[in-house]
């Protein structure tokens, strides 16, 4: 009896050790890359738009190169931004070099998800507040870089980010003062 219990516990014991294995590397699937030092934006220089945050000086901003594996229902923190020129997400879109209207439903996608630009003019399925949404890709929220010029003076994009256009968080019925910073789902469409 004592070897049939001590058996049993051995199997818990293996079983439980092989899920904290695998559990711990789907955690570790992506780390940060680095962290880069925020600088004070020229006066002027950051639009804070949208609740946009501009970098505070000598504060230590975390990078990533990666992004949370893609699934069929990839949570992540959806964003608002500003397509359209002298809007909060500072120049033409990466993908095509031009700006968006705030009424088309478009995304920017963190880098990872991004994948350099594989992701570009295709179309994604956001859902959220029991609605769901298509909207195309068409620009990357920086994870790796940030507080200067070319980023608006803005800090690096957490490596979880969908951000947004206004059509995007109308079309989910998110209430407006909700808009900010909303989980959701998302997959490819």
């Amino acid at each position: 009896m004592k070897n049939s219990s001590f058996g049993a516990y051995l199997l818990v014991l293996l079983v439980f050790a092989t899920l904290t294995c695998c559990l711990d590397a789907r955690l570790q699937a992506c780390q940060p890359s680095g962290k880069i030092r925020g600088i004070k934006p020229p006066p002027g220089q950051c639009n804070p738009e949208n609740d946009s945050d501009c970098c505070k000086q000598g504060k230590m901003y975390t990078t990533y190169k990666c992004s949370p594996p893609v699934t069929g229902n990839t949570k992540a923190v959806l964003t608002l931004n500003s397509f359209q020129k002298g809007g909060d997400g500072g120049g033409p879109s990466e993908c095509d070099n031009q700006y968006h209207s705030d009424d088309t439903p478009v995304v920017a996608l963190s880098t990872g998800w991004y994948s350099g630009g594989d992701r570009c003019h295709n179309y994604i399925t956001v859902s959220a507040n029991g609605r769901s949404v298509k909207a195309k890709v068409v620009d990357e929220c920086d994870s790796t870089m940030g507080c200067d010029d070319e980023h608006d003076y803005q800090p690096p994009c957490p490596n979880n980010i969908v951000d947004a256009s206004k059509a995007v968080w109308e079309a989910l019925g998110i209430p407006e003062g909700d808009w900010g910073d909303y989980d959701i789902t998302w997959s490819d469409a």
